[in-house]
């Protein structure tokens, strides 16, 4: 799980290595969150055979192994970590891919360490980050702090949408975290869309549409 991290400080010991990863690209309602985690070598090879010993993507992890991890990255105090948004309205106006980018630059300047001289990020390349990086297929698997970053993204999204679901408790967002389940979609039909959900998506779109009557 550090090859990849290790590939970089084998050439530049110093260097600072974050990793990046989303969560809520899919969802029908609520913002996409990104996060990005740093820690050093020492740092990383204390925690991956110790407290974050069996860190991994955050979707094969149970959601109680997701807060055990996210407690130790957030609370360790030797880990940097951050987490950026885009809201509703940014997907609308932008589309979800460039509003994850957008997601994605906020964690990674938010990042007390600084910017990252090197970024390694889940999937495909991402344009436009204010840092060099390398895209790594599966890397949420692959890489530890992706896996880390994974969970942050993960845990904070969802924390966020529960508080979502207190605002809006019809849409049973605390279960369903915005994702378009069959519930969800009764309750869309039932009360159209609220003002966290993203009108750019068809089945939001759809639900905004007059029914035509016979």
């Amino acid at each position: 799980m550090l090859e990849f991290e290790k590939n970089v400080w084998n050439d530049s010991p110093s260097a600072i290595v974050a990793g990046v990863d989303e969560a809520g690209r899919g969802p029908l309602a609520g913002p996409v969150f990104a996060a990005a985690v740093s820690m050093g070598p020492e740092v990383a090879e204390r925690m991956i055979s110790g407290p974050l010993c069996g860190l991994t993507d955050s979707k094969r992890l149970s959601e109680k192994d997701r807060n055990r991890f996210f407690e130790t990255i957030t609370g360790s105090g030797c880990i940097y970590f951050s987490a950026g948004k885009a809201d509703p309205e940014e997907i609308d106006s932008i589309d979800i891919r460039r509003a994850t980018i957008l997601a994605m630059k906020r964690a990674l300047l938010g990042l007390e360490c600084g910017l990252p001289d090197m970024v390694l990020v889940d999937g495909l390349p991402v344009p436009g980050l204010p840092s060099p990086s390398r895209a790594i297929v599966k890397g949420d698997s692959l890489s530890f702090l992706i896996a880390a970053a994974s969970v942050v993204a993960k845990v904070s999204r969802d924390r966020f949408m529960a508080q979502l679901d207190a605002q809006y408790p019809q849409y049973g967002f605390a279960v369903n975290k915005g994702y378009g389940t069959a519930a969800h979609l009764r309750a869309l039909a039932k009360f159209g869309p609220s003002p966290v959900h993203r009108r750019s998506f068809a089945p939001v779109a759809m639900s905004m549409q007059p029914t035509l009557g016979l």
